[in-house]
């Protein structure tokens, strides 16, 4: 490598920075342990909290064992895991008087063992028995890496928890890391005008977004970010042939975008939003290649639905039923006095709205960098207007092929207020105690490509670089601030707390 040869140089860049944001991953799964912390357990008497937890939390009185689950979302997950595995069923407990409306309950099962206790679980109101309430492929798929880790070394996920939850995160969350910043250089590299808009979208993908903050849990959204890249990788990459003509490419991305359905189901907008476009141009290939590929995974979730509780309709479906509205059931409060917590937001739509972008959990506030990827994604929907317009009428593609980067800034616009709208309009919910938005985290990957030409921009100018540089310091502190565990509520929460701007 010479001075004279920039390509070389970016490529090196990027080496050097993959390998730190794969290390930090790494060190956060090797580290993980759940953290006791004072701040959320009521002051014992004569103790001083300007803001005592809410519901009242007592510290404990003996040592609690030690473990790497963190929240209610990963023990749900890990709760099925371990029962396909030890005991082939998608049963996670069972309450024998569940007739009995008042309690106590008969309840026993992995999901009442201290490393499994979850709000999220539901049960079937014939049978008393217990399921997660997530959907079931994304654990039976773990739950096959933790077969065969129990079938070739012995490992039991309760004595060797470390080492069985660790591997099993260093395979979903990692190594997938790895090949995600991999495809999303080549990418940067094949779109980007200025070398300081790869270096400042890069960047930002390395150490700047919620992916990384969320690296030591079990969780569907990391996966469904890396599966949105995959699904949009092989209809942009410049390499090859075409993706409109090539089987291999459509086939690809159709399994990723039917994956991404199924770990995140409001990504059937992406997968909608490619579809129609190559349904336009190029049907026959599209209907043979692209929607059996995306197709199989989702047969799949059903398939996983049906076996798991007789239902091919996700356990969310019977969200507000007897599913979920059992005796002693946290969500069972809904509409009570008892409704309290940042689960039960009594507040007007516009209001969760705004702390979803620009509030306490905000997309933009939390993560300002994607100021730059909302102009960037707006100037690339302006740009694409000729070209849709050509693919409309004549239904044929520009010079550049269909997907150019402006046509699919147009589409990740549509679909990311396509998403955006439909939590606003089907919930309050911030996602429980969590750090960020994670509703939105799968955009990821649009958002980077999408901040290309704003970086571009303001990399021209001193002071725009400045300004680039500032708001993904502040990104960088909203993904660091929950330094051990990610399902903690966003600093900007934490704060509006502490000055009494904001208590749920």
């Amino acid at each position: 490598m010479t001075a004279s040869d920039p390509a070389a140089l970016r490529r090196s860049l990027y080496l050097l920075l993959t390998a730190v944001s794969v290390g930090i991953a790494t060190a956060k799964i090797v580290g993980a342990e759940n953290v006791y912390e004072p701040s959320r357990y009521t002051p014992s008497a004569g103790g001083y909290s300007k803001n005592p937890p809410d519901p009242e939390r007592q510290w404990p009185t003996t040592r609690p064992e030690p473990t790497p689950t963190f929240s209610s979302n990963d023990k749900s997950r890990w709760a099925t895991v371990r029962a396909l595995v030890e005991e082939g069923t998608y049963v996670v407990g069972k309450r024998s008087n569940f007739q009995d409306q008042t309690g106590p309950w008969d309840e026993k099962g992995i999901i009442f063992l201290p490393d499994y206790r979850t709000l999220d679980k539901v049960m079937d109101p014939g049978t008393g028995e217990f399921y997660s309430s997530k959907p079931p492929l994304f654990p039976t798929v773990v739950a096959g890496e933790y077969w065969l880790l129990r079938t070739l070394f012995g490992w039991s996920i309760d004595r060797d928890r470390w080492l069985v939850m660790g591997a099993i995160l260093l395979t979903v969350n990692v190594l997938p890391l790895a090949v995600y910043l991999l495809l999303l250089s080549r990418l940067i590299d094949d779109y980007a005008q200025t070398d300081f808009a790869r270096l400042l979208v890069f960047t930002t993908a390395c150490c700047g977004t919620f992916l990384t903050t969320f690296a030591h849990t079990l969780n569907n959204h990391v996966p469904a970010a890396y599966c949105a890249l995959f699904t949009v990788y092989p209809l942009l990459s410049k390499r090859g042939t075409p993706a409109i003509d090539s089987p291999i490419k459509l086939l690809a991305s159709g399994f990723f975008a039917g994956l991404t359905v199924t770990l995140e189901l409001p990504a059937a907008a992406l997968a909608a939003g490619l579809f129609v476009p190559l349904l336009i141009v190029r049907p026959g290939k599209t209907l043979a290649y692209f929607l059996p590929g995306l197709l199989v995974p989702v047969a799949a979730l059903l398939y996983c639905n049906y076996a798991a509780m007789g239902s091919v309709l996700p356990a969310y479906s019977e969200f507000g039923g007897p599913w979920y509205n059992y005796p002693g059931s946290h969500w069972a409060k809904l509409g009570t006095p008892d409704a309290r917590g940042i689960d039960f937001a009594h507040e007007a739509k516009t209001v969760y709205a705004f702390h979803l972008l620009f509030g306490h959990h905000g997309w933009f506030s939390l993560t300002p960098v994607w100021l730059l990827g909302a102009a960037g994604l707006g100037a690339l929907t302006w740009r694409a207007g000729p070209q849709v317009k050509q693919l409309l009428l004549t239904r044929k593609t520009g010079p550049e092929g269909l997907w150019s980067l402006p046509l699919f800034g147009a589409m990740a616009t549509a679909v990311s207020l396509v998403v955006f709208f439909f939590y606003v309009w089907k919930s309050n919910n911030y996602g429980g105690f969590t750090s960020g938005p994670r509703w939105l985290f799968w955009l990821t990957p649009l958002w980077l490509l999408g901040t290309l030409p704003a970086a571009g921009w303001v990399g021209k100018y001193r002071a725009g670089r400045l300004a680039a540089a500032v708001l993904l310091g502040f990104s960088v502190l909203s993904v660091f601030y929950p330094a051990w565990n990610p399902w903690r509520p966003p600093w900007i929460l934490q704060l509006s707390e502490l000055n009494g701007w904001v208590r749920y």
